[in-house]
């Protein structure tokens, strides 16, 4: 019999044990009374362990369709403005008068090596910090345009990260890990929300002119979610690709030619009502022949007056400059379309005409910071200053941003900044954001996070909760785990919310 003990294995043998089941009941109740203090102490941390998914409910035929959110949100649409290479905060938007103080010193408790190797000593920063705006907001000549904005802008001082590699730090910034495979952070918010604009991809990349930055297309992949929510990438230089019909084949022809294959795939889809992947495949197709017509006409600047290509400098300056001076124009043209995730990038894995690739600076950080920050500032700051004019920050975020930041003290070439995970500063501005504040701190170096440190999770957590989600509900299950951006951590940032 099944309930004689001689039957019984080891371990029943053990759960009977009198003294063992009363040890066993202790720990379970003891547990179950510390859950309940923790939950006491904590009632976020008690109401998110109850959170169960909330899926979005996509019409295969329509995965681009406009999608409430899990609540209201501040903003409508996102502009990712990135910046790779890491940007050096203590040379920019991060003031700190210690660096000048101890000028090349070497104060104790700093490392001795970092991620490139020895390293030197203390350094000023490189160009001078002023006060900006109304609020006094100290930042560097060396971006002057995007200073002149501290007032529109909520700084973010504390940011750190996992990693000091650059592709990543680019993984992790933008998809939430390091490795490859995981959705990026635009193919999460239009797989929640869908697009309001039916002619053109609910999630844009607009590459730098150089080419890719270095985790390439991971930065807007959709890794495991649907293929529909990748971004699409092109730029003011290079349109999406097969779009163009061939010359030997008329606009009528086209046209029948397409209204053919609509017909042909509904009606197999009517044969196979229930597949998901047959409806996609047909809404990518329908929309790719919608591109046809409305990429070239957004593409199109020559209608843009002549006050609009001088405030973004499209004609002045470096090559460089002159392009990505087209690419903020292009990401203010797809704003206003409607396109719910635009992505900017300033800086990219192969070098341009200049010889600079992106904000990396090992070396010689006065010439290749200036270079960067020439083809940068004008155009983006006129590229926010335009959004603000034509109303359209009041439903739109932005969001500018690296991967890291970089050290207080020179390398041991005496002309470069290394590597810094441990504290940078990052950008928001627009719908659902304070104007005019610095959120957090680092030490007096510019070396660490000191007050109210943040996590990139919490970055990203902020993001998802001004679209209006809740980045512990918004999950996929993927081999046999609910897959969130913000992994399992992660807590919005309510001091900086408007």
């Amino acid at each position: 019999m099944m309930n004689d003990p001689e039957n019984l294995s080891s371990r029943g043998h053990h759960l009977l044990n009198r003294r063992n089941f009363m040890r066993n009941t202790g720990f379970s109740l003891g547990g179950l009374g510390l859950a309940h203090l923790l939950a006491a102490e904590d009632p976020d941390r008690a109401a998110s362990s109850s959170k169960s998914p909330i899926r979005p409910p996509i019409d295969p035929d329509q995965p681009y369709a406009p999608r409430g959110g899990h609540f209201e949100g501040a903003a409508q649409q996102v502009l990712v403005i990135y910046c790779p290479g890491a940007v050096s905060h203590v040379d920019t938007f991060d003031y700190k008068p210690a660096l000048k103080k101890f000028h090349g010193q070497k104060p104790p408790g700093l490392p001795s090596v970092t991620f490139e190797g020895p390293t030197g000593n203390i350094a000023k920063p490189f160009w001078e910090f002023k006060p900006r705006g109304q609020t006094g907001k100290m930042t560097s000549d060396l971006l002057p345009e995007m200073g002149s904005l501290a007032d529109d802008f909520c700084f973010l001082h504390s940011l750190h990260t996992q990693t000091s590699a650059h592709p990543q730090g680019e993984n992790f910034f933008n998809t939430g890990f390091t490795m490859e495979g995981f959705p990026s952070f635009g193919a999460w918010a239009t797989y929640a929300l869908g697009s309001d604009c039916s002619e053109l991809p609910a999630f844009v990349a607009i590459n730098d002119p150089r080419g890719l930055a270095r985790s390439g297309k991971n930065n807007f992949g959709c890794g495991f979610l649907p293929a529909a929510f990748q971004g699409t990438d092109f730029n003011a230089r290079n349109p999406p690709s097969n779009l163009n019909r061939p010359a030997s084949l008329s606009a009528a022809d086209d046209r029948k030619t397409v209204n053919l294959l609509r017909h042909l795939n509904r009606k197999h889809l009517e044969k196979y009502p229930g597949d998901a992947d047959l409806a996609a495949r047909i809404a990518s197709y329908e929309l790719a022949g919608k591109m046809q017509t409305s990429v070239p006409e957004m593409m199109d600047l020559s209608g843009e007056p002549d006050f609009i290509q001088t405030e973004y400098g499209t004609e002045a300056g470096s090559d460089l400059k002159r392009a990505y001076a087209r690419n903020c124009i292009l990401a203010r043209r797809l704003v206003e379309k409607g396109v719910r995730v635009v992505q900017l990038f300033n800086g990219s894995d192969p070098s341009g005409g200049n010889g600079i690739t992106n904000w990396d600076s090992h070396s010689d950080i006065l010439k290749t910071h200036a270079m960067q920050a020439e083809i940068m500032d004008q155009p983006t700051a006129a590229l926010i200053r335009d959004l603000k004019r034509r109303g359209l920050l009041d439903r739109t975020l932005v969001v500018w941003c690296t991967e890291f930041g970089r050290m207080p003290f020179l390398q041991s070439n005496g002309t470069g900044r290394d590597h810094n995970p441990d504290t940078f500063t990052c950008m928001l501005a627009g719908a659902g954001v304070k104007k005019g504040l610095s959120y957090g701190e680092s030490d007096e170096f510019g070396h660490k996070a000191a007050v109210d440190p943040v996590e990139v999770y919490d970055f990203n957590a902020t993001i998802l909760h001004l679209l209006g989600l809740d980045h512990e509900r918004l999950s996929y299950y993927h081999n046999g785990l609910e897959r969130r951006l913000t992994n399992v951590h992660g807590h919005v940032i309510k001091d900086v919310l408007a």
